[in-house]
């Protein structure tokens, strides 16, 4: 990639699904080129020829992922990533009466790059291996969601016509409760099957409990006793059915991610760095590196690092009126990981417990106290890529110690 001072031209990118609109500006300012070309093979070529005439050219595009950026990647394009909000103001600066094209899109990018560009930050490509990882875990959070959504509805269609299956069983997200159904679709055919199929059942599913059994068997008999008229449940249990089914493909499906995610965890370099952090586990130690990356170089600072990932608050300062509030511009990914590494967190750590009660008795709310806990430890976490060194309970105690740390003086107190 060409360094700022290397640059001649100045590209902005109004990228779309099936077309991109390009415009180029010199050092003055003056457009060079405009076009529009395809998503394609072919388009992708011609924008490569007609780029080919400015070689020290760096491109300003709305976005930081997807095809758009991987393509110009690829092509070892300079690229400046623009945040959302940012690209509105600069398409606001050029047409404050609220006109909006793809051409203006693409001037205002192009032309805030060759104004401010200077103290902007190129897109750093991830490794190969953390960006796989990165896609993966992505997308594995998208099938999670899409299962919660399935599962909702799968609920309010129980709640219409079967009740005792709500009753019996508590989280819907087991691959067991969608089988449940397959096997005794409806209360009537619950009721039929008998006491035999119901245990055989509870224990294929290593289900029986003594506690929990007898409710369950229960409840089982008594079934058909409070249900919907027979048009319902003939109709809501055909969409149960039909979302267990559903449930169940992408159970498997969300299976094999997890173990492609577990494996290429294991393999990648720092493996052990993420997966020394306490709370993180199987689960997110892996998202937490898919989505902070183990180069240390891609922020420069752990405020930097603390800004994108949403814990750093924003400041409002104007006369006598000093406040701060939720920093909503952020990569919600990292944000989301965060925020359960911080809940896990403290539940693993006694400091991170003790600073998390004391934020909340100071008025805090659960989401607020974990945005601090989670601020400080990504100070951590920034700190180990530099080092390389694995999270240490032991270093970490010694250095809240040197430091007179206001937290350890509670948790001595609180084991006292």
């Amino acid at each position: 990639m060409k360094s700022w001072q290397d640059l001649t031209h100045y590209a902005g990118f109004d990228w779309a699904k099936d077309h991109h609109a390009v415009l180029i500006l010199n050092q003055q300012g003056e457009i060079v080129a405009d076009f529009e070309f395809e998503h394609s093979l072919q388009g992708w070529n011609s924008f490569a020829e007609k780029t080919s005439a400015w070689p020290n050219l760096a491109v300003a595009i709305e976005t930081s992922q997807g095809a758009a950026v991987d393509q110009l990647l690829q092509k070892d394009y300079t690229v400046y990533p623009v945040h959302p909000v940012a690209a509105q103001s600069y398409r606001e600066r050029k047409a404050p009466s609220g006109t909006k094209t793809d051409h203006l899109d693409a001037w205002a990018l192009a032309d805030a790059l060759r104004v401010d560009g200077h103290g902007w930050k190129t897109l750093q490509p991830m490794d190969p291996m953390t960006q796989q990882l990165r896609l993966l875990c992505r997308d594995e959070v998208v099938l999670i969601e899409q299962r919660t959504a399935l599962v909702n509805q799968l609920q309010q269609a129980l709640l219409e016509y079967y009740p005792a299956a709500l009753e019996a069983f508590d989280d819907w997200t087991d691959s067991f409760t969608w089988e449940f159904l397959l096997a005794f679709p409806t209360p009537q055919a619950l009721v039929q099957a008998g006491k035999r199929r119901w245990e055989k059942f509870l224990h294929t599913h290593k289900l029986w409990r003594p506690e929990t059994a007898e409710k369950r068997l229960k409840l089982f008999a008594q079934a058909d006793q409070f249900k919907a008229s027979d048009p319902i449940v003939r109709a809501k249990s055909q969409l149960a059915v039909s979302l267990a089914k559903l449930l169940c493909t992408l159970g498997q499906q969300l299976k094999l991610y997890r173990k492609q995610i577990e494996a290429l965890f294991q393999d990648h370099p720092d493996h052990d760095l993420f997966g020394s952090l306490p709370g993180a586990k199987k689960m997110l130690a892996p998202r937490l590196l898919a989505s902070v990356g183990g180069d240390p170089d891609r922020y420069g600072s752990h405020e930097v690092l603390q800004c994108i990932a949403g814990t750093a608050p924003i400041s409002y300062q104007s006369g006598k009126l000093n406040k701060v509030r939720v920093r909503w511009a952020c990569d919600k990914f990292m944000r989301y990981t965060v925020h359960l590494w911080a809940d896990c967190f403290r539940k693993a750590s006694a400091w991170g417990q003790t600073y998390y009660q004391q934020k909340r008795q100071e008025g805090m709310t659960h989401a607020c106290a974990l945005r601090c806990l989670g601020q400080r430890l990504l100070k951590i976490l920034y700190r180990m890529l530099v080092t390389k060194k694995p999270y240490d309970a032991e270093f970490h105690a010694q250095n809240q110690q040197k430091h007179g740390s206001w937290v350890l003086s509670l948790v001595k107190k609180s084991a006292t």
